[in-house]
């Protein structure tokens, strides 16, 4: 028999705090992010509650692929390479090698569409979205500075096969990157509630 879950089996209370932080919260740009990052033990937590989001039918439509600093490294040249064979502006192409070379951590998020009628594919990929928004908030919940990016390395479906052995019909949901933050960004304009939100009533 299973242990029931204890988070699940405690009665919903207000959280302030929770709410406190959701209504602040804010990416960290990647070009802020240094080592430390968390290691093994302080990581494995976050990835845990990363993949406690809607998964309509129990499919697991994600995986997560974290790349520590010789990964980085090795796709950051690769990255290179397919930047330079591909004809990429220097800038483009510099983007995405410093996606990997300057990040002292990070997860991809991979979106595993499963093949089933049960579940729409649409709803599995936001299921691999919501994970990747899910990790962001439990990075910065504990104190990490995190961004979510994907960029042309995300799409480049050769450097995706060759750099982290995706499977065809298997796409980055993002670029998901951990670290200390070194600097507090000014926050950015935020949707107008008045605008972007439409009440129905009938």
């Amino acid at each position: 028999m299973t242990a029931p879950d204890p988070v699940a089996s405690t009665p919903l209370t207000a959280r302030p705090e929770v709410l406190d932080f959701l209504a602040t919260r804010r990416s960290r740009p990647a070009k802020t992010l240094t080592a430390p990052a968390p290691d093994r033990a302080a990581l494995t937590p976050l990835l845990a509650m990363a993949l406690r989001v809607p998964d309509h039918g129990k499919l697991e439509p994600w995986r997560l692929i974290v790349l520590e600093r010789g990964a980085l490294d090795r796709l950051a040249r690769l990255a290179g390479q397919r930047a330079e064979a591909a004809g990429l502006a220097p800038d483009q192409a510099a983007k995405g090698i410093a996606q990997f070379a300057d990040s002292p951590l990070c997860v991809a998020v991979v979106s595993v569409p499963r093949d089933t009628a049960k579940v729409p594919e649409w709803e599995q990929v936001l299921s691999a979205g919501a994970a990747a928004a899910a990790l962001c908030n439990a990075a910065q919940a504990a104190g990490w500075g995190a961004c979510w990016l994907t960029g042309w390395p995300a799409y480049e479906r050769g450097f995706l096969a060759e750099g982290l052995a995706l499977a065809e019909g298997e796409r980055i949901a993002g670029f998901v990157h951990i670290g200390t933050e070194t600097s507090l960004p000014p926050d950015r304009p935020r949707p107008d509630p008045e605008t972007a939100i439409d009440w129905r009533a009938a």
